[in-house]
This record gives structure tokens, C-alpha cells and sequence, in this order.
């Protein structure tokens, strides 16, 4: 025998039913989402990780007594659910694995001193462009000072202290005078076909026990 019931008091029913636990599911949220509020700023002595963000690690068991199941989280099979020391950080089977596989970083992070960077470098089409867009005054001198003020060269870190060179990647139609610490042959042969100047300034000289003594 079955039992029809109206549309109506399906609906009844539902609501009723959300209503008892719309209550339930407000308080979970509420826990979830609770931050202490406090005046005092972040300092050295009252950083702490967030709450739950540090947890214990898990203890595994040794069989069924445990209450973790006869492998106790571990698997059934592999070298990593038998006893020891398992695997090392980056082992893949034996493959050859991602550290080896990738390429090497140049510079100091890939431990090739040769690689770093001598120079900062600025092309002419670069110093075109920048004139155009009233960066810089093409009758004014350019310098290394001028190009990072204009944003031209962003120099941070390592590359703060590194001398200018001017590359001659690009065209220049204005007459530029240029003051850098070297530049290529097409860049200074473009500068003074524009009627411009290329003025070689000395670089920073290096120090060395040697020159120190002989200055002394």
C-alpha cells in the first residue's frame, strides 16, 4: 500500500528540517573562522604559528592492538611499510631524479662565479624609447645616475654596484650624449652617427692587497 503526500507538507517538512540544522552548521563555521582580536603589534618576541598550524606527528603503530588496522597506515608492500630508515628526501626509484634532471642555475646560485653578471646593460633603442616617453632629456648628459632616477634600470641587491654598459641593440634617431663605463662598437657607432657622444668613464677599480699596499 503506498502512501501519497501533498507537495505541501513536503515543503513543511524541508524547512522544519533546515531549521533544525541551520543551527548546527551556523556553530561549526563559527569555530572555524575564530580570530582572537588584539591591539598588540607583531614583534620578534610574540610571533607563534596560528593555531593548528603546528600539529604532532602521528604515531604509528605495530599491529592490530594499535587500532590502526593490521599496517597501521603504512601500506602492505614497498620499502617505505618495511622497518629501517626508508627512503631519502628526492629518491625516485631509481630513476634519475628532478635535481639531476634539470638544468644548472647560472651565476652563484648554480656555483659558476664566471656567470654573474660584469655590467648593468641598457640598449639604444632602450634610451630611444625613453626619450620619446620624456623619461630622460635628450639634451641633457645621460648617465647611470640618470638612468636608474628615470626607471630605466632597476638596480637592487648585487647589481647596485655593477658599471653601466651601453648595448647597440635597437635605433637612435636623437643625438645623444652618453656617459657609461664601456659600450659595444655598434652602440658607439650609433651614437655618434646620430651625432651624439659616447664618454667612456673609468670603472671602479677593484681592490687587491697589492693596490692597497702600493697605495700605502
Amino acid at each position: 500500500m503506498r502512501v501519497q503526500i501533498a507537495p505541501s507538507a513536503l515543503s513543511a517538512r524541508r524547512s522544519v528540517a533546515s531549521s533544525i540544522r541551520a543551527p548546527v552548521a551556523v556553530t561549526r563555521a563559527s569555530v572555524k573562522t575564530h580570530v582572537v582580536a588584539s591591539d598588540e603589534r607583531l614583534r620578534l618576541h610574540n610571533l607563534s604559528p596560528l593555531e593548528g598550524a603546528r600539529q604532532k606527528k602521528k604515531r604509528v603503530g605495530r599491529g592490530y592492538g594499535a587500532g590502526q588496522g593490521g599496517s597501521c597506515g603504512d601500506g602492505m608492500r614497498g620499502q617505505n611499510a618495511r622497518s629501517g630508515k626508508g627512503t631519502r628526501t628526492g629518491f625516485e626509484g631509481g630513476q634519475t631524479p628532478m635535481f639531476r634532471r634539470f638544468p644548472k642555475l647560472k651565476g652563484i646560485a648554480g656555483g659558476m662565479g664566471a656567470g654573474r653578471p660584469k655590467f648593468l646593460t641598457v640598449n639604444i633603442g632602450d634610451l630611444e624609447a625613453a626619450v620619446v616617453a620624456n623619461k630622460i632629456d635628450a639634451s641633457a648628459e645621460i648617465s647611470i645616475e640618470t638612468l636608474k632616477s628615470a626607471g630605466i634600470i632597476k638596480a637592487t641587491g648585487y647589481y647596485r654596484d655593477l658599471p653601466l654598459k651601453v648595448l647597440g641593440e635597437g635605433e637612435l634617431t636623437n643625438g645623444l650624449k652618453v656617459k657609461a663605463h664601456a659600450f659595444s662598437q655598434s652602440a658607439a657607432e650609433k651614437l655618434a652617427g646620430a651625432g651624439g657622444a659616447a664618454e667612456v668613464i673609468p670603472a671602479k677599480e677593484k681592490w687587491s692587497r697589492e693596490a692597497a699596499a702600493a697605495a700605502k
